[in-house]
């Protein structure tokens, strides 16, 4: 008798869209499902793992194992996937029994199509099959416009203003991302108009397959059922999705740096204006950490797209970790001297 494959749910989306919200509700609701997770994270800190572990992934309120976090930190998932990706999925084959989802999360500047493709190696595709590709879309951002039908129109815009990256390859990622899915989160709609909602939704629809369900959703509150068991297997069509990067051999992501920054921190007031005008300054596309305030027995963490942020206590500090500020900045053409100068005198 066949054993069951694994069914395997990539979450992909651009930087910000909500995919570790989205992931977080996810687990935290799993109704006694047994999930396995991948997180894979851009940057020199797993920022995302850390928030992901807080959740308390790993044993459930009675310390029985429901499910183990893998962070892979060395680049985009897709780009690694040769290295670290395949140790990982042969730890998850061994354990199959024990699985009854494996739910991989890609870094918000990641290709969805290759890790997918992956999957049509006979090593993996004996022992899993990709359940769905799932995009969260960031609606309020597109909504503003960052990324329109007239992608050349866009680039117009950026270039006529010296604040903006002026050749980015980000649309082309928004619109490969959508290109693969089999199920579109259209996020943070709270506050949206409808006429917005229906204009955010045209764009997508006029770049994810034909067919494709597009779900409204806040704070990641999407039922399970809709997310998991779509029975897809998308490693069977996902060369029939075309994306712009098929005809490259290789890719990279050399246009997008990462900077981590070790910062002194004595007043929460100060921290998000001066994180706000260096983005302004800068091209930085996302920025997230935590934060050591003085007096303070919580964590804080900070989140950031564009020029929104976002900031809350989510925990207590260990006894045994180390208080301090650290942010990762991913951006274009960034100097981590200068932005080291700039946001500490701002904070000063």
């Amino acid at each position: 008798m066949q054993t069951r494959k694994i069914p395997a749910t990539i979450v992909t989306g651009f930087l910000g869209s909500g995919k570790t919200t989205l992931l977080r509700k996810l687990l935290t609701n799993a109704q006694g499902r047994r999930i396995a997770v991948i997180v894979n994270e851009f940057g020199e800190l797993g920022i995302d793992g850390e928030l992901l572990r807080g959740c308390g992934i790993g044993c459930d309120e009675n310390g029985e194992e429901n499910g183990q976090l893998y962070e892979l930190a060395n680049g985009c998932l897709c780009c690694t996937v040769q290295e670290e990706f395949a140790p990982v999925m042969e730890q998850l084959a061994a354990r199959r029994d024990q699985i009854d989802y494996l739910v991989i999360e890609t870094s918000g500047l990641a290709l969805p199509k290759p890790l997918v493709q992956a999957f049509q190696w006979p090593s993996l595709r004996n022992t899993f099959t990709v359940d769905s590709v799932i995009t969260v879309v960031d609606a309020p951002a597109v909504a503003a416009g960052d990324f329109a039908d007239d992608p050349v129109a866009v680039d117009a815009q950026r270039r006529a203003d010296d604040n903006l990256d002026h050749d980015s390859p980000l649309h082309e990622l928004f619109e490969d991302q959508l290109a693969t899915a089999d199920l579109v989160i259209v996020h943070k709609v709270e506050g949206m108009d409808a006429a917005a909602l229906e204009a955010v939704e045209a764009t997508i629809r006029h770049e994810a397959p034909a067919g494709v369900k597009l779900v409204r959703a806040s704070h990641g509150d999407v039922p399970l059922d809709v997310l998991l068991g779509l029975e897809r297997a998308v490693e069977d069509v996902i060369d029939d999705r075309k994306t712009h990067h098929d005809e490259e051999e290789d890719h990279d992501h050399d246009a997008f740096d990462s900077v981590s920054l070790t910062l002194q921190v004595t007043d929460r007031a100060k921290l998000i204006p001066a994180l706000t005008a260096l983005v302004q300054r800068h091209e930085i596309y996302r920025v997230k950490g935590f934060v050591s305030l003085p007096g303070a027995a919580m964590r804080l963490v900070v989140q950031g797209v564009g020029q929104r942020f976002d900031s809350y206590f989510d925990r207590a500090w260990r006894a045994d970790e180390t208080r301090a500020t650290r942010l990762v900045f991913i951006g274009d053409h960034l100097d981590a001297a200068v932005l080291q100068a700039e946001v500490q005198a701002a904070l000063a």
